[in-house]
């Protein structure tokens, strides 16, 4: 690359001076767009994939398999139906799940606040642990910006550990774990991570299972969002938490969770928890005293929609073909501007909902900022970190599901601007 300038990518015997950035960020920023990849949300065509959820129930189509009534209350744990398709979902028994309402981080908040008020399985509460000066999480990072919030909520301190190839530094992890009583769990996102897009190894699945906390009551939150939201024919494999827990003796340490959130509707999903049968007990206890019954209407209608767990599949591949092409555009993009330049590099997800992009370090929020200048609204600087601080401000997420492919187009002209225009301020191109 000249230390004169940056190569345009339309024309590679062309180059772009700081000015030449300068001027067309101007422009930009006299007619800014109304563009938003802030957040993972399904596309309107997504959701229109499930429209006939909606009517799918007729006026006396409300008996489930069992003969419950799904407008009344009761069943606490969810219609055996649902239950029987996350159980082939995650490969689990269907006595191991419990059904929720329509949000995973709500499912989250509560077994975190149980925690805090009553102990994990009838141990001691977190907040009369007296001996310890704080609670704390362990949290990797790059990661789910909506678990470290839960974390600042409850006050519980939050210990970085990063993400490799493979999954986390389990090395730390082990270490850590087995020398501190305070550190009471850990945030995983296992398969196509949020925002890597990392798929953890058979190996790192094998040392969670086989952790040895000193703290009796740690637990892994196992935020299995993305279970199988690959974007191409074949999927990477992600081992089974559960049946590796209970080989190595530690049936209670996992809380695997997996939702319909972006399957059907963002905001009229299904959630299930699946864990073991102790955790299921003391669980079930706790939401007898919260709820007399979940949504068993929306359970029923999700049933009737998909049938199955080869239901579920099939109705993702057309997910798939929907969000395939706004990710190849990224890619494709990223891959012509910068591929000459070596000015960032990015990841390439087989699966999920997320781009991570690195930039040169102390860059990120300045290119976020500009691009917000342009009308183009990203996920905030350090929002993948706890307590919104990346030590390098170097990663910006990106979400190109929303928008549309048009919009994507627009998008990424803006957003490549504004990278190379911060990358030229920064090494005075």
């Amino acid at each position: 690359m000249s230390n004169q300038s940056i190569i345009n990518s339309e024309n590679p015997d062309a180059v772009y001076s700081y000015e030449d950035l300068k001027n067309i960020f101007e422009n930009y920023k006299k007619n800014p767009k109304n563009l938003d990849m802030s957040r993972g949300k399904p596309s309107d065509a997504q959701m229109d994939l499930s429209t006939e959820l909606l009517t799918i129930l007729n006026e006396s189509d409300y008996i489930s398999e069992e003969n419950i009534d799904c407008r009344n209350y009761g069943n606490n744990d969810g219609l055996i139906e649902m239950k029987k398709i996350f159980a082939d979902m995650l490969n689990v028994k269907t006595e191991n799940i419990i059904v929720f309402g329509n949000s995973t981080l709500s499912a989250l908040f509560d077994l975190i606040g149980i925690s805090f008020i009553k102990g994990v399985n009838g141990g001691t509460p977190w907040n009369k642990l007296s001996e310890i000066d704080e609670i704390k999480f362990l949290c990797l990072t790059p990661g789910y910006d909506r678990h470290f919030a839960i974390c600042e909520f409850f006050n519980i301190k939050m210990i970085s550990v990063p993400m490799n190839e493979n999954g986390p530094d389990m090395d730390l992890i082990e270490d850590l774990i087995s020398a501190d009583e305070s550190i009471k769990g850990i945030w995983c996102v296992p398969k196509y991570s949020n925002p890597t897009g990392i798929t953890y190894s058979d190996e790192t699945v094998r040392r969670f299972a086989n952790l040895k906390p000193k703290a009796c009551d740690f637990r892994i939150f196992w935020d299995n969002a993305y279970a199988h939201h690959k974007l191409y024919d074949t999927d990477e494999c992600l081992s089974d938490i559960l049946s590796e827990c209970e080989k190595a003796g530690n049936p209670n340490l996992v809380y695997e969770f997996t939702s319909f959130s972006k399957i059907s509707f963002g905001g009229g999903g299904v959630v299930a928890l699946a864990t073991s049968t102790e955790n299921v007990k003391y669980i079930l206890d706790r939401i007898s005293i919260q709820t007399i019954g979940p949504d068993k209407i929306n359970q029923l209608r999700h049933v009737k929609f998909f049938k199955n767990a080869d239901g579920v599949k099939k109705h993702l591949e057309n997910h798939s073909k929907l969000l395939r092409p706004k990710f190849e555009l990224l890619i494709n993009k990223f891959e012509k501007e910068f591929s000459d330049n070596k000015i960032c590099s990015w990841t390439n997800p087989k699966g999920g909902y997320f781009i991570t992009l690195t930039t040169a370090d102390n860059q990120a929020s300045k290119v976020i900022d500009y691009c917000k200048q342009c009308g183009l609204i990203l996920t905030s600087a350090g929002a993948p970190f706890p307590y919104g601080n990346d030590p390098k401000n170097n990663i910006i997420r990106l979400a190109p599901s929303f928008p549309s492919l048009e919009e994507l187009t627009d998008a990424m002209e803006i957003f490549c601007l504004c990278v190379k225009l911060v990358y030229a301020e920064n090494f005075k191109i």
